[in-house]
């Protein structure tokens, strides 16, 4: 019924697009785009740490890191940040969204610059340091899961809701690219000034000493983002929904929202407290309520992350194909460090640039109109096709000529990966359970899909090996080859098509009717309350609960 919902609450799903919507954007957008950078800048200086630290006198190719330590330092991250989902996720619904948000931030900031400062010069020392710090790192980078997601869909109105939770997560979309950038600009600055020649004809010289500064310096630059959002993260005032629904301060969100809407909110206590004794939303994570009403939500919301991350991670298996491909990556004997650094950045940036960042805009641009669920079944279908196509004729594929083609079928495969599950599994969480429990159950689903991450990036490295042991990357046992490992992964995203269908429809919904948090939404109000909020002037003019009034007369 229309008398639940508190019209503070009507106020913000009925509010027209304002400077503040696209303010929290910029806000927790700049917290992906360094969640994005420090993740996946570090597969950017991987074959660097491996020449400096792994070096082998005689060897005819150039040191690399060995399959535990590879394993390790691509991984820990990884770990971390699974369990910071888990952890802030449950802490931004005890103490507050914003409470929490700055810790992560922080967190993120001394991690980032302590992980460039890797103690020691021998190899035990420098790559346990580098772990540790990476781990920590990892676990700030997962509180911003769930935090991020959900202050930006309590901030936001029905109608444009999932488009601002989207384009905070294609954020991530331009990490990568200013990953790709920044190790294209230090290495091409790098190798300029210190000539080397290449592995083949001086291995010990074309990995100049001042290579050291260069993957530490890459590293380094991941806590500058975090560091200039810090302050306007403390400013943002605390979601007004935590603070009606969850800590039931009535004057507080009054107080808030007055700011935030640029309207003066009447405080409605009476009200909130009369919905604070309905037993009907106090339920609990562990309850059989909360089991009937979302428990195949929140299945469908995790199982679809986890198998989107699975196939999303386990792309990178084709990258040195497509590089290689493309004449981008020569054999690495061919370059000195350096140069090896500049051409993979360099091949990021083309990812990023074609693949990466055009899927995430189009489901920025396009969630609102037709819907997550359409988006999320349309992109695990199309994934699956493209693997599938990839897979049968994998023979045709390898061959010189037909490498174009290969490129292209990657690059669509990762298009609808972005303008498909890997958006609106974000999104959808965000949206769907209720204000007490959000956070916890964002960062749960998050958790299960970095789970998949971790299967995808290296439970499939170890799949896709030849069959043929003499084939096989130094230190890795036979798999069951890249042909059969893309069969896997289209099985995989047909089997995510089939997990979508456990997850509801959120568009143009305010959050507290999805999640059963009222009983029903008052349209007429709410386009009352948009009304006001549009015509008032200088005067004031009384609703049933809530007045409003030009605060700038």
């Amino acid at each position: 019924m229309a008398r639940d919902q508190l019209h503070v609450l009507s106020a913000l799903d009925a509010a027209k697009t304002q400077w503040y919507h696209f303010t929290a954007i910029v806000v927790a957008g700049m917290g992906f785009f360094t969640d994005a950078y420090d993740l996946f800048c570090i597969s950017l200086v991987t074959k660097l740490l491996g020449r400096i630290y792994y070096h082998v006198d005689g060897a005819p190719k150039p040191g690399t890191l060995p399959p535990n330590i590879s394993a390790a330092v691509n991984s820990v991250a990884l770990c971390g940040t699974l369990l910071g989902q888990l952890f802030f996720g449950w802490l931004g619904d005890k103490l507050g969204r914003k409470r929490v948000y700055g810790m992560t931030l922080m967190l993120m900031v001394i991690c980032s610059i302590a992980s460039g400062l890797s103690f020691g010069k021998d190899p035990k020392s420098v790559i346990t340091t580098l772990c540790f710090f990476r781990f920590w790192l990892g676990f700030g980078i997962g509180g911003d899961y769930p935090l991020s997601a959900t202050i930006m869909s309590e901030y936001a109105n029905k109608k444009t809701r999932g488009a601002f939770i989207a384009a905070v997560f294609a954020m991530q979309g331009f990490g990568i690219l200013a990953g790709g950038l920044v190790a294209t600009v230090v290495s091409f600055a790098f190798k300029t000034v210190f000539k080397a020649s290449p592995y083949s004809i001086d291995p010990l010289g074309s990995t100049v000493p001042q290579a050291d500064y260069v993957w530490r310096i890459i590293l380094m630059v991941g806590a500058l983002p975090a560091a200039l959002t810090y302050y306007w993260r403390m400013k943002m005032p605390e979601t007004a929904r935590y603070t009606a629904l969850v800590a039931k301060d009535a004057k507080q969100v009054a107080e808030d929202m007055s700011k935030v809407l640029q309207v003066e909110i009447v405080v409605e206590q009476e009200k909130l407290e009369r919905l604070s004794q309905d037993k009907k939303r106090s339920f609990g994570l562990f309850s059989k309520e909360f089991v009937m009403r979302h428990g195949l939500h929140l299945l469908g919301t995790a199982t679809t992350w986890f198998l989107v991350d699975v196939a999303y991670y386990s792309q990178n298996l084709f990258q040195k194909d497509i590089f290689s491909a493309i004449g981008w990556i020569t054999p690495a004997q061919s370059m000195n460090a350096l140069e090896e650094v500049y051409r993979i950045a360099r091949a990021q940036l083309l990812i990023a640039l074609c693949g990466t960042i055009p899927g995430y805009w189009f489901t920025v641009f396009l969630i609102d109109y037709i819907g997550r669920f359409v988006i999320q079944l349309m992109g695990f279908a199309f994934m699956t096709i493209f693997m599938f196509a990839l897979a049968i004729p994998y023979d045709h594929w390898i061959k010189k000529e037909n490498n174009i083609g290969f490129v292209v079928m990657y690059a669509f495969t990762f298009f609808f990966a972005n303008f498909g599950p890997n958006s609106t599994t974000f999104v959808v969480p965000a949206e769907i359970f209720p204000a007490r429990l959000r956070s916890t159950c964002h960062g749960i689903s998050a958790a299960v899909g970095k789970a998949g991450a971790i299967v995808g990036a290296f439970g499939f490295l170890y799949a896709a090996q030849s069959q043929d042991r003499t084939k096989t990357d130094a230190g890795y046992p036979p798999g069951i080859g890249v042909k059969y490992s893309l069969i896997m992964l289209g099985v995989i995203n047909f089997v995510g098509a089939l997990f979508t269908l456990l997850v509801p429809e959120s568009k143009g919904r305010s959050l507290e009717e999805i999640s059963g948090e009222t009983c029903g939404d008052d349209e007429k109000e709410a386009v009352e309350t948009q009304r006001v909020q549009t015509d008032c002037s200088s005067r004031t003019l009384p609703l049933p609960v809530v007045e409003t009034k030009d605060l700038q007369t």
